[in-house]
């Protein structure tokens, strides 16, 4: 933190209230590749077609900085070479949700809360979200270390999604651990970070991810 008087390396009042509300966005940033993974996603905000015959799913997913993007392909893939016809579209693209027989929605954890263009998505299409079989699933730093508390913490943040959506009832649930990249993020997000105590890498579990598509409700829809 520098040498004591001296604003070198300390976090002003001004910049942590201004950085507060992002900081759990800024830690579901993600290089998308990790070294010894059976899978590695592209970066960024990827939006894929899969599969041409069987039942029809959409994996929608809201995004900060492409970490959850590649969960949801991930999910999408695995959906697809089970038999689906499968859809991964950011949620703002994602439109005539009835052509469809079940969908995945997905959101990082953002200052305790799924980013709104998540929350709009499922408030908006709740009607026809009720009527079909959906899955959430979560990106969140919190379960890089997977203990009582940190899962309780993380549970608490879906539990917010189920109260204020009541209408749907997600017939599965998925929390995944995210990725940190410092080369994406500013000066003062870094600091924040640090400041935290939060590593720079990525923390997804590819196996554990495609483990959790292949034994939602949704895969068994597929033949």
């Amino acid at each position: 933190m520098g040498k004591k008087g001296s604003s070198e390396g300390r976090i002003s009042r001004r910049e942590f209230l201004a950085f507060v509300g992002g900081i759990a966005s800024a830690i579901s940033l993600g290089n998308m590749a990790r070294a010894g993974s059976s899978f590695a996603a592209a970066a960024g905000f990827p939006e894929l077609q899969c599969g041409t015959a069987g039942k029809r799913i959409l994996v929608a997913y809201a995004s900060k900085y492409g970490s959850t993007g590649g969960v949801a392909e991930a999910i999408g893939k695995e959906l697809c070479n089970r038999g689906a016809a499968v859809d991964v579209l950011l949620t703002k693209n994602a439109s005539q949700l009835d052509s469809y027989h079940g969908v995945v929605v997905g959101s990082p954890v953002y200052a305790g809360n799924w980013l709104s263009a998540a929350i709009d998505f499922l408030k908006t299409n709740s009607d026809a979200l009720s009527k079909v079989p959906v899955a959430y699933f979560q990106v969140c730093m919190t379960v890089r270390q997977q203990t009582e508390k940190n899962m309780k913490k993380a549970v608490a943040y879906l539990d917010s999604v189920l109260k204020e959506i009541p209408q749907i009832k997600p017939v599965a649930t998925g929390i995944f651990a995210g990725a940190v990249d410092y080369s994406k993020l500013s000066a003062i997000e870094k600091r924040i970070l640090k400041f935290r105590g939060v590593p720079e890498g990525d923390f997804r579990d590819w196996q554990a991810i495609q483990a959790w598509a292949a034994g939602t409700d949704l895969a068994k829809l597929v033949p």
